[in-house]
């Protein structure tokens, strides 16, 4: 493969601006420019969050939508093209069944907390829901395929679903909620 980037700082964003992949260019502000930056840092943030022992199986997962997300980034910054298929949605709800079966059902709300792993995967599932909003939100203006949506919103119930799976590492539990229900209750 041929070298995609040969210089990274280019100086043509000094005017606030940045360029798309079909070689436009848009305000830094834009809401196509907003989406990418937060599909960006949630890659990011999974990436910290695999600096963490987690289980082999849930680190193969969360490789492959680091992949994902790029490819979404890429979807991103050049309209009109497809990058994110169908399938990678199909990937998550697999995911979603596998480790949702293996947990306790829910009694009451859970903090984001718990062990780093669990904690870090929360900020995931937080930055993947304001993902999916930008991407929402610029879809209110241009038109999108659901897949991108679809794909973040999956992503985030999974990335709840792997913080409990996290706390159980090492006989841990989730964190949960003392509310004044649970208190009456016990």
């Amino acid at each position: 493969m041929g070298k995609r980037l040969t210089q990274i700082a280019t100086r043509t964003g000094d005017d606030g601006t940045t360029g798309l992949g079909d070689n436009t260019r848009v305000p830094k502000d834009h809401l196509r420019v907003q989406a990418m930056g937060d599909v960006d840092e949630l890659n990011s943030h999974i990436g910290l969050l695999l600096c963490e022992p987690v289980p082999a199986d849930c680190r193969e997962v969360l490789v492959e939508v680091q992949h994902q997300l790029f490819n979404l980034g890429g979807e991103l910054s050049i309209p009109g093209y497809e990058l994110l298929k169908g399938e990678a949605v199909l990937a998550l709800d697999e995911a979603l069944a596998t480790y949702n079966a293996q947990l306790p059902k829910l009694e009451e709300f859970i903090l984001p907390a718990g062990n780093r792993a669990a904690s870090q995967a929360h900020v995931c599932r937080t930055v993947a829901r304001r993902a999916e909003r930008a991407l929402v939100a610029l879809g209110g203006s241009e038109t999108l395929r659901d897949a991108p949506r679809q794909y973040l919103n999956r992503l985030s119930d999974l990335m709840f679903v792997l913080a409990r799976v996290f706390n159980r590492m090492d006989g841990g539990d989730d964190v949960y909620w003392k509310s004044e229900r649970m208190a009456r209750n016990t």
